[in-house]
């Protein structure tokens, strides 16, 4: 497939629309499937061009390039922000206290914007029919389950989807991504141990919940050890409580994580295991336990097929070495059409989610090309 490339006329057009609109939006954070400020934006960018723009669910503003094709490609970005006080000290900081876009979504979007300002230009030097899809709580409650359930995609005939993300830790301007597993899925994690609480001078008495729960921790520890020799994967907590007072046993202990896999098959051996090493750390000190899980985010895996045409259009695109362990809520239209989950390197190092987040809006016109040519993929 020859190059596609947006033309220094388009590009010089494009960028100070891209900066505009990014910074705009940064202005404005909002969170979850409270988005009526960034929804109200998004749609009045997309008013003058050619498309049916539409909400095909709860929070989500879809964008309709239709090209008489058998089939379409749909391209998603995210549009909710995370309860971060921004310090990046920049002149378009959040004017939203205590809410912050520090995990790119405001790049995510301006670039789906440039993107179909692209494609009302060049409609018909496409193949296929254009799906542009702006979905709420990417960072909670996984808002892309609730698109997909929709039925827009079955609607509009979509086939392939893909979207992007920016990533701090490669090189500004590059692109990567990887067949197959490329995030992981996650499940937050809580174990609760009950036992009978006695002061510690008849520790007999009682029943030593946070005993049992220490326990847990280390066998569990080593358990996943072993998985990680068959297929990456992690669990780790970072909270654990126990007990009121220093010289009565503990009555109730409780430990909360997260278990992070990237295969179905892992994600439900380690969740049985896991609560059989709990119920036997219980038992071993007169207590029970009781493990839960949250139903959390399927692995991020890019189809195989997908991948290869998306290589073929994208000389360009780096290979991610190993799957990376952080979840996306992408993996839900993973679940239902073949798609590709594509980061974009900001260069930076500044981690998502920080407080300090930003990057160089000249990267904004790499997405909008790379958005280009996988939407002129036949």
């Amino acid at each position: 497939m020859s190059t596609v490339f947006l033309s220094d006329a388009e590009r010089a057009e494009l960028q100070p629309m891209l900066t505009r609109w990014r910074r705009d939006l940064h202005r404005i954070p909002e969170l979850d499937f409270d988005l009526p400020k960034t929804m109200a934006y998004i749609q009045a960018a997309l008013e003058p061009l050619p498309c049916e723009v539409f909400s095909p669910c709860e929070s989500t503003v879809c964008a309709w390039f239709d090209r008489g094709s058998e089939h379409a490609t749909a391209i998603r970005t995210d549009m909710d922000a995370l309860p971060v006080t921004e310090v990046t000290g920049v002149e378009f900081a959040s004017t939203h206290p205590g809410q912050m876009h520090a995990c790119g979504h405001d790049g995510h979007m301006s670039m789906a914007l440039g993107l179909a300002h692209h494609v009302a230009r060049h409609l018909d030097e496409l193949d296929r029919s254009v799906l542009i899809v702006f979905q709420p709580a990417e960072e909670t409650t996984g808002g892309a389950k609730v698109v997909c359930e929709s039925g827009v995609f079955e609607r509009y005939n979509v086939d392939r989807i893909f979207g992007f993300h920016l990533w701090p830790d490669l090189p500004k301007d590059s692109i990567a991504s990887r067949p197959g597993p490329l995030l992981a899925a996650a499940n937050e994690t809580t174990v609760t141990f009950t036992g009978k609480s006695s002061h510690i001078a008849k520790a007999d008495q009682g029943r030593d919940a946070l005993q049992a729960c220490s326990r847990f921790l280390i066998d569990v520890y080593q358990y996943i050890e072993e998985r990680q020799k068959e297929e990456p994967c992690l669990l780790k907590f970072g909270c654990m409580t126990a007990g009121s007072v220093r010289n009565a046993i503990a009555a109730n202990a409780r430990i909360a994580g997260s278990l992070r896999t990237f295969s179905l098959d892992m994600r439900e051996r380690a969740r049985r295991e896991i609560a059989e090493i709990a119920d036997a750390a219980a038992a071993r000190f007169g207590c029970t336990a009781e493990t839960v899980y949250s139903e959390g985010y399927p692995p991020v895996v890019n189809n195989a097929d997908v991948f290869d045409l998306a290589a073929a259009a994208l000389p360009e695109l780096d290979t991610v070495p190993e799957p990376l362990l952080i979840a996306e809520d992408f993996a839900w239209y993973q679940q239902y059409l073949p798609g590709v989950f594509i980061l974009l390197g900001t260069g930076t190092g500044i981690p998502l989610h920080a407080d300090t987040f930003n990057f160089d809006e000249d990267i904004l016109m790499r997405g909008v090309e790379t958005y280009a040519k996988l939407v002129r993929i036949p």
